[in-house]
């Protein structure tokens, strides 16, 4: 019997395919009373949970980031917070006190005083926080019961559609994207966590549906409209007929933006703007090239170290480094110095905890501290493999001209160091920065004067200029790269570039966000670097633009005074560039 189900539209796209019903592991009845001589091994149990689950989280963080992004990967730093948050430890351990219960039951009882806490704040936002907060404390049971199962099938079949009553952030980037075509959620929302993590996967998902896992049962026939908010079970032949002509529309647009693969990303009155990829390891290469990207705007070199257990040599940076300059060109490549610390430690450096990581010993601050340890061998590697393409590197988390001229000092002994050693340099060589703390785009008069190009990190720029953790969950609402002050020293940053002749691009989440494409183009942006997923629909953006109209956008965009009207003056700008693709 075909039922049609409506929910939630929390990632677009469409997908017809069979159900894989998946039902997690029941945590919810876990522990049992204790007596009262138990209480500190219980407390001492908690303990080593929040660590287990606190070095779970920032693995999957590691891998995510590798695979879809920093700024997506975000939402298991924040669950991460959440479980050594010290309110909820506070909390466990009175109810292990007080109410003489096991640890597995003090942790399910905080998590979901918390949660009502968020539920009863009536906002989609803190209903989806909400969400969070039960999953870190069915994460800590799960530590405390020695469980990993998540419920997902080990080996699932091309076309699967997941259907579940909910699904934890981690459960979504355990799973085989290639294999999965759709999710279909009874809980959440548009602002959950696994909504945002289906959404950078490029997988269809509708949310919210309350009671899908009731009407579906496993190999049923779905069709999914990750548009509309729509799954169709076991639909008629008609209704499978009219949904195919939908699906082959999707396959043109798909298939027409892979036409643009060798095509430029050049506006319709001739404006070259250089589209690339940002990439995480060598092996993302090819990966590049079929995305049609000319090069790569944001080679993340920490990932290679995150991989490891002891610090790369130089010669085994200098061959990762060759391959993917060799691989890509004469396509440029942007290689950003390492970016340790914060969020990104590296067990092996036995870096000191610090109490605000993001605003201490990080990237260019560590690598300056550590110069003969990292710095030498990271930059003669860089400048070993320079001979084999076309390299750019770009010093992070510069705050003063004073960091630039160190960084470029040490640059130029590593230099001296291999010529006199016989051993060839490129000359066609360009050094830049990273443009994310706002010192930096309020003096970028001064540092464009002596370097070759900036590349904006929107994503710690937008952290640092609104004074938002990035990773706490309870102000995330400030992570938002269209408030009018963050858009002034993006601003600030290119006009000041193009002043001192260099070029100006940038490589953070802002760059692959269809609506701030053309308002990008209208401030004059050079470059756009992105994840490779979304640089056929950039291109498609910009080939249907002119600078006229994106010039036209910036204006109107500078009167504005909230970003929620940015926002939804620049979505509807881009839904009219996207409309006609694939007809």
């Amino acid at each position: 019997m075909t039922t049609k189900l409506v929910g939630v539209a929390a990632a677009s796209g469409l997908s017809a395919g069979t159900a894989v019903l998946v039902k997690g592991v029941d945590v919810s009845h876990a522990g049992r009373k204790i007596e009262k001589a138990e209480v500190d091994a219980e407390i001492a149990r908690f303990e080593g949970a929040v660590e287990a689950a606190s070095r779970d989280l920032e693995q999957i963080q590691k891998d995510m980031a590798a695979k879809v992004g920093e700024a997506e990967a975000e939402i298991f730093g924040a669950q991460a917070m959440m479980v050594r948050d010290p309110q909820l430890a506070e909390t466990v351990q009175e109810n292990i006190r007080t109410e003489l219960v096991s640890a597995e039951r003090a942790v399910l009882l905080a998590a979901e005083a918390q949660a009502k806490i968020f539920e009863s704040m009536e906002d989609e936002y803190f209903a989806a926080r909400a969400a969070d907060m039960r999953d870190v404390g069915t994460r800590l049971v799960k530590c405390l019961l020695g469980v990993s199962d998540s419920g997902l099938p080990r080996n699932l079949e091309e076309g699967s559609i997941i259907v579940a009553r909910d699904l934890a952030p981690s459960d979504t980037a355990a799973m085989d994207i290639h294999k999965v075509s759709a999710m279909v959620l009874d809980k959440g929302g548009k602002t959950s966590h696994v909504a945002i993590l289906a959404r950078s996967l490029g997988i269809p998902a509708v949310v919210g549906l309350n009671d899908a896992t009731t009407h579906i049962q496993a190999g049923d026939t779905l069709l999914v409209d990750g548009d509309a908010g729509e799954v169709t079970v076991n639909p008629t032949d008609d209704v499978y007929n009219a949904f195919k002509v939908r699906l082959e529309a999707q396959a043109r647009k798909k298939r027409q933006l892979s036409l643009l693969r060798e095509l430029p990303s050049v506006t319709k009155d001739g404006r070259k703007v250089e589209l690339a990829a940002n990439i995480g390891g060598e092996d993302e290469v090819q990966m590049v090239i079929d995305a049609g990207a000319e090069g790569v705007g944001l080679f993340r070199t920490e990932f290679m170290f995150i991989q490891v257990d002891q610090m790369l040599t130089e010669e085994e940076q200098f061959q990762i480094y060759k391959k993917v300059l060799s691989g890509l060109a004469p396509r440029p490549v942007v290689i950003r110095t390492l970016d340790a610390g914060s969020d990104k430690e590296l067990p092996y450096l036995n870096m000191p905890k610090e109490e605000n990581p993001f605003l201490g010993l990080r990237a260019i601050r560590l690598c300056l501290q550590e110069k003969e340890k990292i710095f030498r061998p990271h930059l003669r590697a860089l400048l070993r493999a320079s001979v084999y393409g076309k390299l750019r590197i770009m010093f992070p988390m510069i705050a003063s001209l004073q960091e630039l001229r160190e960084a470029k000092a040490e640059l130029e002994k590593a230099k001296a160091e291999l010529l006199a050693e016989g051993i060839p340099v490129s000359e066609d060589l360009q050094v830049g920065i990273m443009v994310e703390v706002p010192s930096a785009a309020v003096c970028a008069d001064q540092l464009a004067a002596e370097c070759d190009f900036f590349s904006i990190g929107t994503n710690d720029l937008v952290q640092y200029t609104m004074a938002c953790d990035r990773g706490n969950a309870a102000i995330s609402y400030l992570s938002d790269f269209f408030y009018p002050g963050v858009l002034r020293l993006i601003a600030r940053t290119i006009e000041e570039g193009h002043k001192k002749g260099i070029w100006v691009g940038m490589c953070g989440e802002m760059a692959g966000s269809p609506a701030a494409i053309p308002l990008l183009l209208g401030m004059g942006i050079d470059e756009l670097s992105m994840a490779t997923g979304s640089v056929p629909q950039a291109k498609a953006i910009i080939r249907n633009l002119d600078m006229a109209k994106a010039k036209e956008v910036w204006e109107r965009v500078k009167d504005m005074t909230s970003n929620t009207e940015i926002r939804a003056y620049l979505e509807g700008v881009a839904e009219e560039l996207v409309r006609d693709i694939g007809k």
